[in-house]
């Protein structure tokens, strides 16, 4: 762990460490990565990293013996818990953990800041306990995924609550988050939406698309619900492009009529292309978040969003989509009916999106970092007296 060399040692400078779950690709890396150009000198902690993620980060990454596991990491979470729990973070002056796992679980000396920027309460523990146990997405081990979680999921609870009350202050990236945080944690939280990368879907080239079907995109997993999407569309009869691949992507088939379009996994400028020349991005899973939709939005594409979760938080409608209010087909299929994407401005969808860029990430999270700096300061100089 010689990388912690690597900081700044002039007097009085902050000292920074930044601690994540894994390494691997998805939203919850790009907050690390804009962590990362705010503190560049810092080092990153986490249990597993890709090369890819090595590079992205520029090479700051800092990995131990659960490295070597690979994807069999996913099946250890006691050993990742004592991995986080016995790092050595006494130098530092402010660690920020971003998790939904274990990672919020380090353990810092008085003199240093703990602030957790929560991507969610564990979602295996908690929220989505039930699925999980149905559909534990290991494939031929999910019989040992099931059984290991019934097994020790009342002890990993007590851990995980008690891991959640070490940070001195939680961030939640949505007001979804915030309530599942006092709900599972009992403890309150400020929201900063995670960064969204909202200036490769605004290219003017792309501004004057012809609009026509719509689209779905993502993992294609059984809790992103893509299957209302597909059932819908396929009853009414409208086009819609499905994008990307998972576990689901067979049963999603078999369900698909002939408006239906799959393009599987896609290169960056197809995706853009897509979401630029869509009707709409029909987005009906419960998500903590949801990149996806703001990325449409940002192409000035609306959203048809089930009334649940993040999509609250960028959903407006009349403004940049429309909401359908119980989780299935029927439901969905009614709002698709009367849906007409020529009433929405796209200007003023991509214009709403830009509250969720990355520029306004860094702004946010700088801004409550020296504040609660100041505050933990103050209560320090307190307790000398």
């Amino acid at each position: 762990m010689s990388l912690r060399k690597n900081q700044k040692t002039r007097p009085h400078s902050l000292r920074v460490a930044i601690v994540h779950d894994w390494l691997v690709g998805g939203g919850a890396e790009l907050v690390v990565e804009q962590l990362h150009h705010l503190f560049p000198a810092a080092p990153i902690y986490t249990s597993y990293a890709t090369p890819e993620w090595r590079k992205r980060l520029d090479n700051t990454v800092v990995t131990g013996w659960l490295q070597p596991f690979g994807k069999v990491r996913k099946f250890l979470p006691i050993l990742r818990i004592w991995w986080f729990t016995r790092l050595n973070l006494s130098e530092y002056d402010l660690v920020i953990s971003s998790s939904g796992a274990e990672a919020k679980g380090i353990k810092v000396p008085k003199h240093t800041l703990h602030i957790n920027y929560c991507h969610a309460p564990t979602h295996y523990y908690w929220s989505r306990y039930d699925e999980y146990m149905k559909r534990p997405g290991f494939g031929v081990f999910d019989p040992l995924a099931r059984l290991g979680l019934w097994l020790f999921v009342k002890p990993l609870r007590r851990w995980d609550y008690k891991a959640a009350q070490r940070p001195d202050y939680l961030i939640a990236n949505s007001t979804h988050i915030q309530s599942d945080i006092k709900k599972y944690y009992g403890r309150d939280s400020e929201v900063v939406h995670p960064p969204v990368y909202i200036e490769r879907f605004q290219k003017p080239a792309r501004r004057n698309a012809k609009r026509h079907g719509f689209v779905v995109s993502g993992r294609q997993t059984p809790y992103k619900r893509f299957d209302i999407a597909v059932v819908a569309c396929t009853k009414l009869g409208l086009p819609l492009t499905v994008i990307g691949n998972g576990p689901d992507h067979a049963r999603l088939r078999r369900l698909a009529g002939k408006s239906i379009t799959f393009l599987g996994k896609v290169s960056d400028k197809v995706l853009e292309e897509e979401f630029a020349r869509a009707e709409g991005l029909i987005f009906p899973g419960l998500e903590d978040f949801g990149i996806t939709p703001v990325e449409a939005m940002a192409a000035g594409t609306p959203v048809i969003a089930y009334r649940a979760g993040g999509a609250l938080d960028f959903v407006k409608p009349g403004v940049t989509g429309a909401f359908f209010d119980t989780q299935n087909v029927l439901s969905l299929a009614k709002v698709l009916r009367t849906f007409k994407s020529d009433s929405y401005s796209s200007a003023a969808i991509r214009a709403y999106a830009t509250k969720f860029s990355k520029e306004k990430f860094q702004s946010q999270v700088k801004s409550l970092t020296a504040k609660h700096l100041r505050e933990f300061q103050s209560q320090q100089r307190k307790n000398v007296k």
